[in-house]
């Protein structure tokens, strides 16, 4: 199994050591999650410690097949994902974060969910914009003459009718139903 790691180091390869050393450990489904805001869940509860969700952080990472992966040493632990497998946030100055504490870079795709949501595709992937910015990503729309859009126009975005931008990028519409097909995600793995 190959993975690539979304970490606070950014992406890196894991050593896969351990599960040479301890080949029979059973993959494990069902007791992680990743909700809305980026808190990780343990069976459905948020995990609070600041070392564990560091721990998550630096060892989460998709595999071939779409799923993403705490790897805990030997043992693959699939997270079910609320909606996308980031999280991003608007950053000081412009940039953009994932919920791992990686810089996500720019920003190359902006969509706009039949919901409502906003979802940013980045050097790290897709992801969800933490509702608690979604103020501000809306705030920075503009229509095609370069005037801030109004809460009509961005109504209409929703619907896929209109002309919006967001930092230079037009701001597409997709359906939520879409969204983990097209970017390749499995938010409910099984085994």
């Amino acid at each position: 199994m190959s993975l690539r790691v979304i970490g606070p180091r950014n992406m890196t390869s894991i050593d896969q050591a351990a599960a040479v050393k301890w080949p029979d450990v059973p993959a494990c489904y069902g007791w992680l999650s990743l909700d809305r805001r980026g808190r990780w869940r343990l069976k459905g509860e948020t995990v609070s410690h600041a070392g564990l969700i560091g721990f998550i952080n630096l060892h989460y990472a998709p595999d071939d097949a779409g799923n993403w992966i705490f790897s805990n040493g030997p043992q693959a632990v699939y997270v079910a994902l609320d909606y996308t497998p980031l999280v991003l946030r608007l950053q000081a100055g412009g940039g953009l974060g994932a919920h791992t504490g990686a810089a996500a870079g720019a920003a190359t795709a902006a969509y706009l969910d039949d919901e409502g949501n906003a979802l940013l595709e980045t050097a790290l992937g897709i992801g969800l914009l933490d509702d608690r910015d979604l103020a501000d990503f809306l705030g920075a729309c503009l229509d095609g003459r370069g005037m801030p859009a109004t809460d009509e126009a961005l109504l209409s975005a929703i619907s896929g009718d209109a002309n919006l931008f967001w930092r230079g990028i037009p701001l597409q519409r997709i359906r939520r139903g879409d969204v983990a097909h097209r970017f390749g995600f499995r938010p409910e793995p099984s085994p």
